[in-house]
């Protein structure tokens, strides 16, 4: 059983930047393909971004392209969301998630064994 925490979140100027943190434990996370994922009120939770569990091999959502970035230390079991350029719209609660089974299906939500509680992002105009 794995266990996530996020941490990071917090307000910030549109414009800026920040980083989110997941903590992994309980598990072999350096073997699972971990994700972000977020959802803003009034909306479902939609994917960000995921990394492979090896090879660096890294999706995101077109709408976070050239401005987020996603990233692992599997010596430390945790996984990076660094965020720039921020906009209002990016607004939301960020979820890490992990998954085992880190083959296809890494931008779906049902992929994912493994969610953390979440950390609020709030981007201010």
């Amino acid at each position: 059983q794995v266990q996530l925490v996020e941490s990071g979140g917090g307000l910030v100027q549109a414009g800026g930047s920040q980083r989110l943190s997941c903590a992994a434990s309980g598990g072999t996370s350096s073997t699972y393909a971990m994700a972000w994922f977020r959802q803003a009120p009034g909306k479902e939770r939609e994917f960000v971004a995921a990394i492979k569990a090896r090879g660096g091999i890294r999706f995101y959502a077109d709408f976070v392209k050239g401005r987020f970035t996603i990233s692992r230390d599997n010596a430390k079991n945790t996984v990076y969301l660094q965020m720039n350029s921020l906009k209002p719209e990016d607004t939301a609660v960020y979820y890490c998630a992990a998954t085992a089974y880190d083959t296809i299906g890494l931008l779906s939500r049902s992929r994912y064994e493994y969610w953390g509680q979440g950390t609020q992002v709030t981007v201010s105009s």
